[in-house]
């Protein structure tokens, strides 16, 4: 086997909050050594939101693809419409469409691993990163 590895216990890794809502995350990026694409767990818990976004290109970026897997049964919203995402679901969302994470339930925490490539911007500056107005 050639070049690197790692593994990473994503409970072992801290929580942060995120800056633009009250959901919680655990950046893996730093801890697993990735440099070709970025890796976080999303944790939304019940009856929150992350922020609708994009990833989409500027002069000095180039945009960020995304790929969302379900760890627990969620739910994702695309463009504002909401598709309910089964355990183990993987979903891929390109750079310039709108997305966020959901949880309307009431007792359920739903975890989620987010892999964003080319990693743009820094492990804790999301590069271009756009919010919805």
């Amino acid at each position: 086997m050639r070049g690197e590895f790692s593994i990473v216990r994503p409970k072992e890794v801290p929580t942060e909050q995120f800056n633009t809502c009250e959901t919680s995350v655990r950046k893996l990026t730093g801890p697993l050594g990735s440099t070709e694409l970025r890796v976080n767990q999303v944790i939304v818990e019940p009856g929150k939101v992350t922020t609708p976004h994009t990833h989409t290109a500027s002069d000095d970026e180039p945009g960020q693809e995304e790929v969302f897997v379900a760890m627990t049964p969620g739910q994702i919203a695309i463009e504002g419409r909401e598709h309910d995402v089964p355990q183990g679901g993987v979903v891929r969302v390109a750079p310039d469409v709108e997305r966020n994470l959901l949880n309307r339930t009431d007792d359920e925490t739903h975890v989620w691993l987010a892999f964003g490539a080319p990693p743009v911007g820094t492990v804790d500056d999301f590069g271009a990163y756009e919010v919805s107005e």
